[in-house]
């Protein structure tokens, strides 16, 4: 039975979507939610998986291409096998050789062109994997249809030493030629949809929003201590570990609550106060920087928030996230330090109003009781929209942060 296989239906601020990754070709079986293909879209990836037992009879767009939601996009034979496609194939070659001929001559001139065309051709998975390990295109061969290059010829070309081999030639290359000769290489890599997304909303972050940032310390020595104390017994009993940004998290959610102009987001000429406290928390995926929605932070424990984001970002670094885990959320937290950023000036994430930046936790020196002592320190900065939050609820904000990671035991008791 002849099914066909449609892009699925997008997000409502999401208008079109780019072909990423086949990972089947024609004729190939497959089996029931097997994963055919990758769907690239302004926030996720999607993926599109066999309807049921069967073969890909026909793929119609292309790595590359840009889809609509529900068009069609490839043809599945329910049922089928991949052999007797094949045999069927190889019967309709057999009864024109001239017309097997013309293919193949076609085949070969569209391989042809597929090498010798730069990065602008390729799928992002294809340009991604090309551009991080430096390789030149034309010197991979191609299996894809009409001679495209594939995700798993590259992968297929580095796992068979293909990367190597060309760095070495690079070196003999560089070897045989002085130095300061200077290889004054470019490369042109054009953006992904996620880096396109993430360049508009900070351009518009900037353009709409009155942006101001204010700084303070924290002394994380409490912090530190009480989870070197209880983090082995935490995650025998929690089954996850204990970190950080479930302390930030829930000092967030408790300045929020003082403080509910920075929970605030400005539509048109009002002002929406959110009722509920939907955290969103920056982490670092393949494809760039993603914002998962812990929703309802103020519900839950250190344990609960910990588990949700090492769910997040397993999910962030398989390309698993959903537009749900990363819609809507009314405060972020992003943590720079984990790349050892010392300060840093966090832009926020519209429609939201404010942004927590943390950062690295050093040792230094500060004076507590009138004697200079070493404790562990790390800066944060809140960046806000300075329409609806003023400087002093602001510096508020950040100060009852402060408070409470520097005196965990007033988020229990609730002071």
């Amino acid at each position: 039975m002849a099914i066909e296989i449609k892009v699925p239906v997008l997000p409502e601020s999401v208008a079109d979507a780019t072909i990423a990754t086949w990972h089947v070709k024609p004729g190939e079986s497959v089996s029931r939610d097997q994963n055919l293909v990758d769907i690239e879209t302004d926030k996720v990836v999607l993926e599109v998986v066999a309807p049921d037992d069967g073969v890909i009879s026909e793929i119609i767009k292309e790595e590359g291409d840009t889809v609509l939601q529900e068009e069609v996009i490839a043809k599945f034979e329910a049922g089928a096998s991949g052999d007797a496609k094949a045999e069927s194939s190889d019967d309709k070659k057999d009864s024109s050789s001239k017309e097997e001929s013309s293919k193949e001559e076609k085949k070969e001139e569209a391989k042809e062109e597929t090498s010798s065309a730069d990065l602008d051709v390729l799928s992002p998975a294809v340009r991604r994997l090309v551009a991080e390990h430096n390789l030149d295109p034309k010197q991979i061969p191609a299996s894809g249809k009409g001679g495209r290059l594939t995700k798993e010829d590259v992968e297929k070309f580095i796992k068979d030493g293909g990367a190597s081999a060309k760095s070495s030639d690079s070196k003999k290359d560089s070897g045989s030629a002085p130095v300061s000769a200077g290889l004054r290489e470019e490369k042109r890599v054009p953006m992904t949809r996620l880096r396109k997304r993430i360049a508009e909303r900070l351009v518009e972050a900037q353009h709409t929003a009155a942006i101001l940032t204010t700084f303070n310390d924290i002394n994380m020595k409490e912090v530190v201590d009480l989870r070197a104390r209880y983090k082995e017994q935490f995650e025998k009993v929690h089954g996850t570990r204990l970190g950080f940004m479930s302390f930030f998290v829930k000092a967030t959610v408790e300045a929020l609550k003082r403080y509910p102009a920075v929970n605030a987001s400005i539509d048109g000429d009002d002002i929406v106060y959110h009722g509920y406290y939907d955290i969103g928390v920056a982490v670092s995926s393949p494809r760039g920087l993603v914002v998962p929605v812990l929703r309802d932070a103020d519900t839950l424990s250190l344990a609960e928030i910990e588990a949700k984001i090492r769910e997040f970002g397993e999910k962030a670094r398989d390309n698993k996230l959903t537009v749900e885990d990363m819609t809507g959320g009314t405060f972020t937290i992003s943590n720079g330090g984990v790349f050892g950023s010392l300060m840093a000036t966090p832009i926020i994430n519209p429609p939201q109003s404010g942004i927590l930046g943390m950062n690295r936790m050093e040792d230094r020196p500060v004076v507590i009781n009138g004697e200079i002592v070493i404790r562990p320190m790390m800066n944060v900065a809140l960046s806000y929209d300075h329409r609806i939050i003023d400087g002093r609820e602001s510096v508020g904000f950040l100060k009852t942060i402060k408070e409470f990671i520097e005196d965990p035991a007033r988020m229990l008791l609730d002071l």
